[in-house]
């Protein structure tokens, strides 16, 4: 019975050995394997590895996948106009050298978060104070990205850490200065308004006079071109009436004095104060115009 307790207590004794000989590094993992304390070997790739058991050789793992930093509370940061901005921000980043890390920050991941947050600070101040809100909020957005990008990765690359990218998610003016801002910026839109509207009326009136010039002009062409036209049908008018006399004199003759009578007599209301012997009344006396005989004058005594 002694024999079979010693079997079970060394086989236990065995199977933990050859357990803590053993270790699996995921997808998602990098480790550093420690001899006696010294890092001995830096694994990247996946798969089941073998060691011996502590304290002889220990093994630390670390995340390798893209890691994110937020930032907690809106940074003030003051302009090149001395205003503060509150930004916003968040950085991407991973670890590249797992030894380099250790050396840097142990297995913390919590101090490198926090050492990555002061260098981008750093880093938004400097690209910040020297421009404008305008240019802060829209113009140099993305350049001042690229700044606070290219100089963070330059100063955690000897940490052992990339960072991949960094963003401003929200840029607002301190509370001290937005009301300010805002009656400027309500100055700013009614004066463009009000130069909107002059623009707009000067261009109006300029329309206005085009096309009464050009009205004018229209009617002017169209006025020379009936008087033309009338006076091309006044000339064949008359062309046609001289053919019509040429032909028949007394007709003609005739017809005009009918349209004399008509014109003459068109209201009961007219009255003409004529001798019936006159040349008006030619065609009344004579079917065919002839003027009537003179009456012979009483012989004197």
């Amino acid at each position: 019975m002694q024999r079979l307790i010693s079997a079970l207590v060394a086989l236990v004794i065995v199977l933990a050995l050859l357990s803590s000989c053993v270790f699996i590094v995921r997808e998602r993992n990098s480790a550093l394997l420690f001899a006696l304390g010294e890092v001995r070997e830096t694994i990247t790739q996946p798969g089941l590895y073998f060691k011996l058991p502590p304290p002889f050789e220990n093994v630390v793992l670390m995340d390798k996948r893209l890691q994110t930093i937020e930032t907690t509370d809106p940074e003030r940061i003051q302009t090149a106009e001395k205003k503060n901005l509150l930004i916003d921000s968040f950085v991407k980043w991973r670890i590249i050298d797992p030894r380099q890390f250790y050396v840097t920050f142990g297995a913390n991941d919590r101090a490198a978060q926090e050492r990555l947050q002061a260098q981008i600070r750093d880093a938004l101040n400097a690209s910040v104070n020297v421009r404008t809100v305008k240019e802060v909020v829209s113009t140099e957005r993305d350049k001042i990205m690229q700044e606070v990008l290219n100089t963070v990765e330059a100063r955690a690359k000897p940490l052992g850490v990339q960072v991949v990218d960094v963003r401003l998610r929200r840029i607002e003016f301190a509370p001290e200065i937005s009301e300010s801002v805002y009656r400027r910026m309500q100055a700013e839109r009614t004066q463009e308004a009000n130069r909107l509207r002059a623009t707009g009326a000067a261009d109006s009136e300029k329309i206005r006079a085009q096309a009464d010039r050009e009205r004018q002009e229209v009617l002017a062409k169209a006025y020379a071109q009936a008087q033309g036209i009338k006076g091309q049908g006044d000339a064949k008018a008359n062309s046609i009436y001289s053919e019509a006399y040429a032909k028949n004199p007394k007709f003609f003759s005739f017809y005009k004095s009918l349209e004399a009578y008509r014109a003459a007599f068109s209201k009961s209301s007219d009255v003409l104060v004529l001798s019936p012997k006159s040349d008006f009344f030619k065609y009344w006396n004579s079917p065919d115009g002839a003027k009537a005989a003179p009456e012979a004058k009483p012989a004197q005594p």
